[in-house]
């Protein structure tokens, strides 16, 4: 209690410092001034969040009808957002996806095929997880329903555990298959929640960012990356045993005890397999990208594969359904106001002697490295995206570069702690690395994603015509 006493006090003394306490750009009325405030206490109250984030955006967006001069209607508007939708029955998908076995099936299958060493362990496991991330937007479901137990299995089979044995395979596995999942996040439009918020904050800018423009412009960095991360974490942190003949076999006795895929399994497949094909053929067919989850979660409902009690309990779904749509609709009305206008055109007159290609760099590194002062990528992004996405367009820096660089690199920089994202303390909670090894590891890694990206990857955007 007393921290959620200390929590709010510190929310409502940053709201009336800068609604009461600041000086009012001329330009904004009284009431964008307070949404502003409004706004940036809210984003703090997700960075210490005295209580969960979904209930702090959720009296955010009640105090924009009373103080940020919106009516209840407009202040609920977010959740009328396609997008938002979008999000939400992504999440009843991937709930059938690790409710019938299919989730787990396809990451057993993978390494069936690819787990004979340990390298081969990764990739699989790494594999398995961009599968599911181009329909699944919770790297927490991901890693908590299939990445993570079968990591631990395979560390198992070989008597690797916590303490003395934990460097036999388990200290290997875990930091490289966690550093794998944030470039797989980084990949997809749905590979991580705060992804299609990003995508709406860009739009907001002028710049479409679509579910298959994403897998374009992610696909070749992200597998670069996937690549190069095994052999990295090899070289600075190397597993005793390298070949894994029983792990193989323990996916091929797994698969056996699961038998042939139920009729469940084989519509919701079908189910996965249309939907995803649907959202990468967008851009030919031009039907809408929410419009097919809806219908791919209504055959499953029809078919009962999903249950309306699966829907009602996934709590995860609704949490991130509340926190963004209601932030979906604060940043809108920021921008609809003014706000994020003056913001850009103040701050770009501070910058007035840097070219844009270097002042692009400069704040693409200060945002990726802040990663080290938050526990969630969503409360990084939500902080720090939009005002650097509206200072560089107004220095001139192409909104496509920005738009995709600063979106993936929030992604990329969870690697950096063992709290940079939900998976992450789940997978250092195992105890198989030390703080000391996660960090030095996680530095290095991150640091490789970051050159990679910011070359093969804007290179390969340039090939696009992205900027």
């Amino acid at each position: 209690m007393l921290r959620t006493i200390r929590g709010f006090g510190i929310l409502v003394l940053i709201y009336f410092a800068i609604a009461h306490g600041f000086p009012r750009p001329e330009s904004l009325k009284p009431e964008s001034w307070r949404l502003f405030a409004l706004f940036v206490a809210t984003v703090t109250g997700l960075v210490l969040q005295p209580i969960p984030g979904g209930a702090i955006v959720f009296i955010g967006v009640t105090m924009t009808a009373v103080v940020g001069g919106l009516t209840v209607t407009s202040a609920l508007g977010g959740y009328a957002d396609p997008t938002v939708w979008l999000v939400l029955v992504a999440f009843f998908i991937s709930r059938a996806l690790l409710n019938t076995g299919l989730a787990r099936r396809i990451a057993l299958l993978f390494i069936q095929w690819f787990g004979t060493t340990t390298l081969g362990v990764t990739y699989a496991l790494a594999a398995s997880d961009m599968t599911l991330a181009s329909i699944i937007p919770s790297n927490s479901a991901r890693s908590g329903g299939v990445t993570l137990p079968l990591t631990r299995s395979i560390a198992e089979l070989y008597d690797s555990r916590p303490g003395a044995t934990a460097g036999r395979l388990g200290s290997f596995l875990m930091v490289a298959v966690y550093q794998s999942i944030c470039v797989t996040a980084a990949m997809f439009f749905t590979g991580q929640a705060s992804n299609p918020l990003a995508a709406q904050m860009a739009a907001q800018q002028g710049f479409t960012i679509t579910w298959s423009s994403w897998l374009v412009a992610g696909i070749v960095p992200g597998l670069v990356s996937l690549a190069a991360i095994p052999f990295l974490v090899r070289w600075m942190y190397p597993p005793e045993i390298h070949r894994t003949p029983e792990a193989s076999a323990f996916a091929r006795g797994e698969l056996a005890k699961m038998g042939p895929m139920s009729p469940n399994e084989k519509i919701l497949a079908a189910v996965f397999v249309s939907v995803c094909t649907a959202w990468a053929t967008s851009g030919i067919h031009k039907f809408d990208i929410t419009l097919t989850a809806l219908l791919g979660a209504a055959a499953l409902l029809i078919t009962g594969v999903l249950t309306w009690h699966d829907v009602r309990t996934e709590h995860n779904a609704w949490d991130v359904f509340i926190w963004y749509g209601g932030m979906v609709r604060m940043g809108k009305a920021l921008n609809d106001s003014g706000v994020t206008r003056v913001f850009a055109e103040t701050a770009g007159a501070w910058f007035a002697d840097f070219t844009w290609p270097l002042f692009f760099v400069c704040t693409l590194l200060i945002y990726a490295y802040a990663h080290y002062g938050f526990a969630s990528i969503s409360a990084h992004l939500l902080s720090m995206y939009p005002p650097f996405l509206a200072l560089l367009v107004v220095k001139g820096a192409p909104i496509g570069l920005v738009a995709y660089a600063f979106a993936c690199f929030a992604n990329l920089s969870a690697g950096l702690t063992h709290y940079g994202t939900t998976p992450s303390p789940m997978f250092f909670a195992q105890e198989y690395v030390s703080f000391r090894d996660w960090w030095r590891i996680g530095a290095v890694v991150v640091t490789v994603n970051f050159l990679i990206w910011g070359t093969i990857g804007f290179g390969w955007w340039r090939l696009l015509g992205i900027f």
